[in-house]
């Protein structure tokens, strides 16, 4: 594959190599992960905050709004705080009750709309939002840590760095809603406005407010605890604090029922490290910038803790590939004709795929110029991708099937182990469930999450069409339509399909969940099963009141400490 740059032309990866599961899951945050993208947009537009609302009491509950002023338009985060018993503090979907719960308003809110939230936003799934609201999400507190910064702070004092570091976080999302869930406006209604253009921005925004919310929280609540010695916050402590964020199963499938996205995502990740390695000198800042950068990667690194035993194999592979990568740097030329294919072509052998996604992502971070513009081609309008070509003749498509889906041709899906998994959805939740087909009779309710699977079956059953066009194959067989969809965009969009096997005894829900995370911007991903995972979102970012001093890109690696 070949992308046109007005500086540079270069070969992308081939999705043979890029959409396997074992790489999607070694993804890392970069320039244009969602957040990353947001804070651009609020720094470079001047955006205004306030907080408009802050009225809580000494237990801890009350409301709060945080309103983000924009060029066009404002949006308001409501917070309704809660006094949250211990034994009702789940992350599980079936909770009912949560530390604090949230939306975010299309404008700023009258009190009618604060009294009328108030009586809908707390019950969650239970209540119900209108097209004024944007997002619905809802957060749990890091107790033990919650409890500490306000016993430090009350007393006079800062809390223990280390303790910090640990979690990462004072409150953690259990679930961010947004498109239509639960009355909330649905993204037709904010699709043409350009500060939503990007994906997930609602959602970012949402989640930006909400850290600024537990931080005012909890200095709020140590300064009634002692209002004579209560002190803020240090601000360089501060920004340690990340909001955290349990994402489970129910997320896996958005990379296979999104394919055209998906695409758009990681072509554009894809053609950004073309264009770094397509180019042919370095200037001496960029080389300064890339080496340090690697150097801040490695203390990200060593603060990731995590005691799931894949994701420990994957840290110690992510700490060894870092650790060659500084000593390569030590020796290597980077002001030599094209140095980043170079180091490229070094870490294809030198490192792990952990690694080397993790170099893909530092590679781009001294090339705003070449990288940020790509932030405009990772939105599209997935349903003119949904027409079926019936004209193709069933000889293309058989061609197609094999270049895209070769994998699956060479798989023995009457082996048990390659069909172990079923994907339903749970009648109780109306979410995405994952059950093992020799324990369960799930497959009359098995969702169309297999393409390699569905793909095999589709070829057995074109070779009896020979001569014939795609329409007369669906025709005869209604039950290939998804696949045969799904072939056709794939190749128009080579980045639309994971390659690999979706249903497999060993496959790995976290590594979709990880591919998706990390465009989030999400960092620290702490699997707690091969089902769900813990994130950190925004940590070390500026708040709003800091935007407008600060370099708002520079702050998802933690800065070097001056010896």
């Amino acid at each position: 594959m070949q992308i046109d740059h007005p500086a540079t032309a270069a070969t992308m990866r081939h999705p043979d190599m890029v959409m396997r599961l074992e790489r999607l899951g070694s993804f890392h945050q970069c320039r244009l992960s969602f957040m990353r993208i947001l804070l651009r947009r609020l720094k470079s537009e001047n955006w205004r905050f306030e907080r408009a609302v802050f009225d809580i009491d000494a237990r801890g509950v009350g409301i709060a709004v945080h309103t983000a002023h924009g060029p066009r338009r404002s949006y308001s985060l409501i917070a309704f705080a809660n006094d949250l018993p211990p034994e009702k503090r789940s992350d599980r979907v079936i909770a009912t009750e949560w530390d604090a719960t949230f939306t975010l308003f299309d404008g700023i809110p009258t009190q009618a709309d604060i009294d009328r939230l108030r009586q809908n936003v707390p019950l969650q799934e239970a209540g119900r939002i209108s097209q004024s609201e944007l997002s619905l999400s809802r957060a749990n507190r890091s107790v033990r840590l919650w409890d500490h910064v306000v016993t430090a702070l009350a007393a006079g004092g800062q809390p223990d760095p280390r303790m910090i570091d640990d979690v990462g976080y004072l409150m953690r999302t259990t679930a961010v809603y947004g498109s239509g869930k639960f009355g909330a406006a649905d993204r037709a209604v904010i699709a043409d406005r350009s500060e939503f253009q990007a994906p997930y921005q609602v959602e970012m925004l949402s989640v930006y407010l909400t850290r600024a919310f537990v931080m005012d929280l909890v200095e709020h609540m140590a300064a009634l605890k002692s209002p004579e010695s209560a002190v803020p916050l240090a601000p360089q402590l501060r920004r340690r604090f990340g909001i955290g964020n349990s994402t489970g199963l129910g997320m896996a499938p958005y990379l296979l029922n999104h394919p055209a996205l998906l695409h758009c995502w990681i072509a554009a990740r894809e053609t950004a490290l073309a264009r770094v390695r397509a180019l042919p000198h370095a200037a001496p800042d960029e080389i300064a910038q890339f080496r340090q950068i690697v150097q801040r990667a490695i203390l990200h690194a060593a603060a990731w803790r995590s005691e799931h035993p894949t994701q420990v194999i994957k840290l110690a592979d992510l700490r060894g590939d870092l650790t060659a990568l500084s000593a390569y740097l030590e020796h290597a030329d980077l002001a030599a004709p094209n140095p980043w294919n170079q180091l490229w072509h070094w870490a294809e052998d030198a490192l792990t795929i952990e690694g080397q996604e993790q170099l893909a992502s530092l590679l781009l971070e001294p090339y705003p110029q070449l990288v940020d513009d790509l932030a405009d081609d990772m939105s599209c309008n997935e349903d003119r991708h949904w027409r079926i070509e019936g004209a193709m003749t069933a000889a293309r498509l058989k061609e197609i099937t094999q270049d895209i889906y070769g994998w699956a041709l060479d798989t023995d899906w009457d082996a048990p182990d390659a069909q172990d998994r079923v994907w339903y959805v749970s009648d109780a939740k109306q979410e995405p469930r994952l059950g093992q087909r020799k324990l369960e009779p799930l497959e009359p309710y098995e969702q169309p999450l297999c393409p390699g699977r569905d793909a095999a079956r589709m070829f057995a059953a074109l070779g009896q069409f020979d001569g014939a066009n795609v329409a007369a194959f669906v025709l005869a067989h209604p039950e290939h339509r998804h696949i045969v969809r799904r072939a056709q965009i794939a190749t128009r969009l080579p980045y639309a399909e994971i390659r690999s096997n979706t249903i497999g005894a060993t496959l790995m829900p976290i590594d979709m969940l990880r591919a998706k995370l990390s465009f989030f911007g999400a960092c620290h991903f702490d699997p707690r099963s091969d089902r769900w995972v813990r994130i950190t979102m925004f940590q070390h970012a500026p708040f709003p009141h800091e935007l407008a001093q600060v370099d708002a890109d520079d702050w998802t690696y933690p800065p070097l400490v001056a010896s």
